[in-house]
């Protein structure tokens, strides 16, 4: 859980039309090799935000290598029921799967628990657009909006005052870039420091479309509602 408390904060506010998560990325520095995620790509920039399957997206936070046992699990688990069942994996059912892993690692002799809590944001036929949050001990909770890492407090507080029933993507996504620019460790907002990614059905489909947003898109959304860096133009 200390793990986790340090860790960058990862939002989620699930709306009327879709599911949106946000994440700030601790792993920056002038020396870090950022070519790869600078393209972005369709299972995320590996740190904060991953594609589980086409119906689900998830946010981590607390330690990325245990983070990634998990997602590999996670994918793997939802595979087998799409083979098996020629569908996509009912959200709720494939986070009880990763708890019932997490929970066995609290139980048994010479093993840690996973450090790491998780935002699953996806959508089923069944219960439409869902948002659950699980924890190292193997519980999970269904959500309208919260937030787990550093800062959690000031972000679920702000949440629970801006936070309205009948919400849309939009609105979501402006009320996501105003609790992360309030609880972010960072002065200014940039996309080496923050992860961003919908999920909404798509209109003509009627299927789940996950986007995981590039570098570039990110800055582009940050400009659109004021809150892109600021210090370049003097740097320049």
């Amino acid at each position: 859980m200390e793990a986790i408390s340090h860790a960058g904060t990862v939002l989620g506010v699930l709306a009327a039309d879709g599911v949106v998560l946000a994440a700030e990325k601790k792993v920056t520095g002038k020396l870090l090799d950022l070519s790869v995620t600078k393209e972005g790509g369709y299972g995320g920039s590996g740190e904060k935000i991953y594609l589980l399957t086409d119906n689900v997206v998830v946010g981590v936070a607390g330690l990325t290598a245990d983070a990634n046992s998990l997602i590999n699990y996670a994918r793997t688990a939802a595979q087998r029921h799409l083979f098996t069942f020629n569908e996509d994996i009912p959200v709720e059912q494939l986070a009880q799967r990763l708890c019932d892993l997490k929970q066995g690692y609290t139980q048994y002799g010479g093993l840690r628990p996973f450090g790491v809590s998780l935002l699953y944001a996806g959508w089923d036929p069944y219960f439409q657009f869902q948002l659950y949050l699980s924890d190292p001990s193997g519980n999970y909770s269904g959500w309208k909006a919260t937030c787990i890492g550093a800062n959690n407090g000031t972000a679920q507080s702000l949440l629970k005052q801006e936070y309205k029933e009948d919400i849309k993507v939009e609105e979501a996504i402006a009320l996501v870039m105003k609790v992360m620019s309030k609880t972010m460790d960072s002065t200014t907002l940039g996309s080496e420091k923050l992860e961003f990614a919908t999920l909404t059905l798509d209109p003509e489909t009627k299927k789940p479309k996950a986007k995981i947003y590039r570098p570039a898109e990110v800055d582009a959304l940050l400009a659109k509602h004021d809150l892109g860096k600021k210090e370049d133009a003097e740097m320049k």
